[in-house]
């Protein structure tokens, strides 16, 4: 009988977000016996359904990527692929004190169709002057990788990384565009930019293809009626129900050899593994390895885990009377480039991107705004108050908002977001080629293969994959012996 159908063989998995959640429900389904760790008093991670004046919403992530399909075919297996729902309305970017509508025809800010950029108002004429020259210009060298906004601004200036590149992947890794790599973020656009003359062609290229694809048709993202907090819940009864045991407050020490197993030390107790999957952010990871990955020396497996870099953030959660704010908020929020030196980063308005939240509360209005990202955190060290006071402040200067919320609820994300700067794809590709030397250990995470939740499920389908494979293998060697 293959391990794949050994109940006797057990997997620890440390970790209970949404990765971890996603590695041991593929685990069982392989039919191995699982374990979840988790060192917080709640499985989710960055993940969390909650209340606001009595309504649900989401505290951490509201959507996730529907064309790729790990996220969605998760849902799906554990239950609520009828709660799935498309955002509706547009988002709009707040700029030079305008709101103006997001420009179609771009892949991750960086512009193709230079009509819509042009009819959107976000630049200048200089700007759009500057962008159209990309395709007068020798190809880019790319090497092996390369930031996206010094490679953008090298081509089609500053003024479109500041005004469109930011605040795109600011909402997406609360990063800085001018450190994060082109090949980790946008690997698609990478590959196509070796191969076409210019940015803008590349993006053309990509979208072209997108568009002639066999696909089923389908919004770009969805939602879950009730909150996106609610799948790793689904997952995690997923997990019980198929024989799996979920332990919170648990924190694992750290993890050793034990002969052809494994044994993971948690508080005064010790358990015996076949198999590990470590599935947490990229420090505690390197305290929990440190002592079978030692890594002397730069490029060792801990080292490159503890260099790992996060940002912080924060979102303010505010409830307000509906009739308080009739007319003012139109679409589903806006974007703020950071060069504008405001505090928010971002809005968005709930109660118009998702039905359910307005069918929840139809007498109020829900919305939200993040506060902080890579390298501007200093906003952050105030106290929750002031977090509400000068996001309100915004909200009045962007959008002439005068009410008083009828409540509100920051929530802190504390090094919530893995940074990608240049050269993490070789960081991660040592990483796993470390781990990959220690039979029966595996990672997943945020930290290896992308922040959204399609990126984190399929990273964890390939740690569950890896052991079950290895675990096959030790059984055939068993049964040859």
């Amino acid at each position: 009988m293959s391990a794949a159908h050994t109940p006797s063989r057990h997997v620890v998995v440390i970790g209970g977000g949404i990765s971890g959640l996603a590695a041991a429900h593929r685990l069982l389904e392989g039919g191995v016996r699982v374990t979840v760790l988790e060192a917080s008093g709640r499985v989710g991670g960055k993940l969390l359904a909650g209340e606001i004046a009595g309504m649900p919403v989401d505290l951490g992530a509201e959507s996730m990527l529907a064309r790729r399909p790990e996220a969605v075919d998760l849902a799906r297996a554990v239950g609520l692929g009828e709660a799935l729902r498309p955002p509706s309305a547009t988002a709009a970017i707040w700029s030079r004190g305008v709101l103006r509508p997001l420009p179609t025809g771009h892949m991750m800010g960086v512009p193709g169709d230079l009509g819509a950029l042009a009819a959107s108002g976000v630049l200048s004429a200089e700007g759009l002057a500057r962008v159209a020259r990309d395709e007068k210009l020798p190809p880019a060298e790319l090497g092996e990788d390369v930031a996206i906004g010094a490679l953008v601004a090298e081509r089609m200036g500053r003024e479109v990384v500041d005004r469109l590149v930011e605040p795109l992947l600011g909402g997406v890794y609360a990063g800085d565009a001018y450190r994060i790599s082109l090949r980790s973020a946008v690997p698609q656009l990478f590959e196509a930019a070796r191969t076409h003359g210019s940015l803008t062609a590349a993006v053309r290229a990509l979208q072209a293809r997108a568009a002639a694809a066999p696909r089923p048709g389908g919004p770009v993202f969805v939602g879950i009626e009730g909150g996106i907090g609610r799948l790793p819940l689904a997952v995690a009864d997923a997990v019980r129900a198929l024989g799996g045991e979920i332990r919170t407050h648990a924190p694992v020490t750290q993890v050793a050899r034990h002969g052809e197993g494994w044994l993971v030390e948690v508080g005064e107790e010790t358990l015996a593994a076949d198999g590990v999957v470590v599935a947490t952010p990229a420090h505690d990871a390197a305290r929990i390895l440190a002592r079978v990955c030692r890594g002397a020396g730069a490029g060792g497996v801990v080292d490159d885990l503890a260099g790992v870099e996060y940002a912080s953030m924060a979102l303010v959660t505010m409830a307000f009377r509906r009739s308080d704010v009739e007319g003012l908020l139109q679409g589903s929020g806006f974007l703020v480039p950071p060069v504008d030196g405001r505090t928010i980063k971002a809005s968005t308005f709930s109660s118009n991107k998702w039905r359910w939240n307005a069918d929840a509360g139809p007498d109020l209005f829900v919305l939200r705004t993040s506060v902080g990202r890579y390298g501007d955190e200093e906003d952050l060290l105030r106290p929750d108050a002031e977090l509400v006071a000068m996001s309100l402040k915004d909200l009045g200067d962007a959008v002439g908002l005068a009410a008083a919320p009828v409540d509100t609820r920051v929530t802190r994300w504390d090094a919530g977001l893995p940074q990608y700067p240049v050269g993490h794809p070789q960081r991660v590709a040592r990483i796993r080629q470390e781990v990959g030397r220690l039979p029966g250990l595996a990672v997943c995470g945020a930290v290896y293969d992308g922040v959204g939740i399609p990126a984190c499920v399929s990273s964890a389908h390939r740690a569950a994959g890896e052991l079950l494979a290895t675990l096959a293998e030790g059984a055939r060697d068993e049964g040859g012996q």
